[in-house]
């Protein structure tokens, strides 16, 4: 069950496994200006997925994910919300990074509809984190049960710096 502060909320759209093929999306970058996965073109893509970049809980999660991780080579991290792109591009200037790449799935909810991270109850995306590779499979998932709790970060940070190089 999957839970908002410990209320229920129903999660819409196709739940993904390890091992599927990762849907190509369209998104809105912070331009305003549609984008899609398939846009995307490094060997491995982190698709950090927050209810509201606004919250305490989504701040450090990208903050962290993107510290972490951005400097690995051949890896591009997407953190995904339904906040408006001005909104986006304004918490990456107040938070002084410049090269997270946020996209917004406010409009059409394409991204929440095709990976299972949409709930009905809140319109905001579900927290979770899908790693894919260069053949664009999911290679790694995790759904949060509860929304207002974190990612494992030790367990994503390990799976990602583990993941062969060539």
């Amino acid at each position: 069950m999957k839970t908002f502060k410990g209320k229920p909320v129903t999660l819409i759209g196709d739940t993904k496994k390890v091992g599927e093929n990762a849907p190509d999306f369209k998104v809105l970058n912070n331009k305003n200006e549609y984008v899609n996965l398939s846009d995307y073109k490094t060997k491995y893509i982190i698709i950090n997925v927050v209810p509201s970049l606004d919250t305490t809980v989504c701040d450090r999660q990208t903050r962290t994910v993107n510290q972490e991780l951005s400097d690995i080579e051949n890896l591009t991290v997407l953190t995904i919300s339904n906040d408006l792109p001005f909104a986006q591009a304004r918490w990456c200037g107040n938070a002084g990074l410049d090269n997270v790449i946020t996209l917004s799935d406010y409009i059409e909810l394409d991204f929440a509809n095709k990976y299972g991270t949409y709930i009905k109850e809140l319109r905001l995306q579900a927290r979770s984190v899908f790693v894919l590779d260069e053949h664009r499979k999911i290679v790694y998932i995790e759904y949060v049960d509860e929304m207002s709790s974190h990612l494992d970060f030790d367990k994503l940070l390990s799976f990602v710096k583990n993941l062969p190089k060539e």
